[in-house]
C-alpha cells in the first residue's frame, strides 16, 4: 500500500535509470518492511528548470544537480524504527541503482490511515483490518 512519488530533475536520468529507480524503491520496501514485490506503487516525475528547489547545502548537505524529493506515503501505524529502517534502504538502493550522492536524496514519508487506500473498485480493501505484512 505504500505509494511513491519521486521528483527528479528533467533530462538528468535515462529511462532505464528511471526504471532502476521505481526498482530500488520497490526494493527498498521489501527489504526494510518485507512488504511483497507486488505492492508496487511508484511515482517519477521530472521538474524542468524552475520547477525544483532543493538547497543545495541546508542540513550540512553537499546537493549536486542530481538532488530529488522523494515521498513515500505509508500506513501511519508504522513504528520509529520501520520509518528509520525504509529511509535508510531507500538512500541505499537510489544511490547504488543512480549513482547519485546520499545527499543528493531528500525523503519525506507521509503516513496515512490504512483504511485510507483504495487498492481499485471503489473500495477501501484494508478498512476493516491491517495486512499481514
Amino acid at each position: 500500500m505504500p505509494v511513491f512519488n519521486a521528483h527528479i530533475p528533467a533530462n538528468r536520468f535515462s529511462s532505464q535509470q528511471k526504471r532502476g529507480l521505481a526498482d530500488a524503491l520497490n526494493q527498498s520496501l521489501v527489504r526494510a518492511l518485507g512488504i511483497p514485490e507486488g505492492d508496487r506503487f511508484i511515482m517519477i516525475s521530472e521538474h524542468g528548470e524552475n520547477e525544483l528547489f532543493l538547497d543545495p547545502t541546508f542540513m550540512d548537505m553537499q546537493r549536486s544537480g542530481d538532488a530529488m524529493i522523494i515521498t513515500l506515503q505509508l500506513g501511519a501505524h508504522r513504528p520509529l524504527e520501520d520509518k528509520r529502517a525504509v529511509v535508510a534502504a531507500i538512500n541505499e538502493l537510489v544511490v547504488e541503482a543512480l549513482g547519485v550522492s546520499p545527499d543528493d536524496i531528500f525523503i519525506s514519508l507521509i503516513p496515512v490511515p490504512i483504511e485510507n487506500f483504495s487498492f481499485g473498485r471503489g473500495e477501501l480493501q484494508l478498512a476493516e483490518g491491517a495486512p499481514r505484512w
